[in-house]
């Protein structure tokens, strides 16, 4: 690269004292060499904090003390960063290596993007991955139907963060997704087909223990979207879409929350608004059917079958 503009990364963290060390030394290792790291602790009380002391002079700011939520802690760090450039890397999650100067090269390849992202790895409680989490070059309308970035594989440009006053504090599940419609609203967004990072899937994660929140706050979500004039016209344009896209994702949660039956009804709603939404999620239905059922077995040799796939692929 010409340079190296400064890249900041935001990593917030409470009682996440089994994985966090993997966190920051994913970040710290990274081969970029402008980074500044900055760690928001919710006032842990399971070893975390020691953690954190045993880098904290490889951090350039770090805080432990109680906060209203994830998002609050979040933002504490965003208002902080300086850097040109944003990630943000929750404290069960990693990146992968060369993730921040890929994204850095992706940022300096397209000037005008506000957000760039990539795919990532799921992996389980001991860093296994278990399955590919590809995205696509999506439009503003698909964000609105619940089309997922993920996160830890999302980079953001701080003047458009600031722009868009970072996340709302009022959500606490879908804030990301939230923050990269309105994004995506100011400046355009890029995909870069490259694994960036992977995403910790445990029996702590939100995912799994607050599975059916994700549908509440997801309806949430589009009614705020309703109520203001820039997203307002394109749901009346695309509505059946999105409200399909809303159904499936609901329905994709209560699947992993293990509420195969609701799970189901929900696809039904899905496929009833639009049918091709609804039939993206065809190998999650086919779960949701089987743990119905009672073939667990299903699932479990799915899962071992792409761990299989995915570590003969490295």
């Amino acid at each position: 690269m010409p340079d190296f503009p400064l890249v900041s990364i935001v990593t917030p963290s409470f009682n996440q004292a089994r994985f966090l060390e993997a966190t920051l030394r994913s970040v710290l290792d990274q081969d970029y060499p402008n980074i500044e790291y900055l760690v928001v602790d919710g006032a842990s009380t399971d070893g975390s904090v020691e953690i954190i002391r045993r880098y904290a002079d490889r951090l350039t700011w770090w805080v432990s003390e109680k906060d209203n939520g994830q998002s609050e802690a979040i933002n504490k760090g965003l208002r902080r960063a300086r850097g040109e450039f944003i990630g943000w890397l929750n404290s069960d999650d990693i990146y992968l290596p060369g993730a921040i100067s890929a994204a850095v090269t992706a940022f300096l390849s397209h000037p005008q993007a506000g957000l760039i992202y990539g795919d990532a790895q799921a992996i389980d409680s001991d860093g296994k991955p278990f399955n590919l989490m590809r995205a696509h070059q999506y439009k503003l309308t698909d964000l609105m139907a619940f089309q997922i970035i993920c996160q830890p594989a999302a980079f953001m440009r701080r003047s458009i963060v600031q722009e868009v006053n970072y996340l709302n504090p009022d959500y606490q599940l879908l804030m990301d997704n939230l923050l990269w419609m309105c994004m995506a609203q100011k400046a355009p967004i890029v995909y870069i087909p490259q694994t960036w990072a992977a995403a910790r899937y445990h029996d702590q994660a939100k995912n799994r223990t607050r599975g059916a929140a994700y549908g509440q706050e997801a309806r949430i979500l589009i009614a705020d979207l309703k109520s203001r004039p820039e997203f307002s016209e394109l749901i009346r344009t695309d509505e059946r879409r999105i409200f399909a896209g809303l159904e499936r994702f609901d329905a994709f949660y209560l699947t992993d929350a293990g509420q195969p039956g609701a799970a189901l009804r929900t696809y039904t709603r899905a496929f009833r608004l639009h049918p091709h939404t609804a039939l993206g999620d065809w190998k999650h239905i086919l779960l949701a059917v089987f743990s119905l059922l009672g073939f667990q077995k299903v699932r479990n040799l799915y899962d071992r079958l792409r761990t299989h796939r995915l570590e003969k692929g490295k």
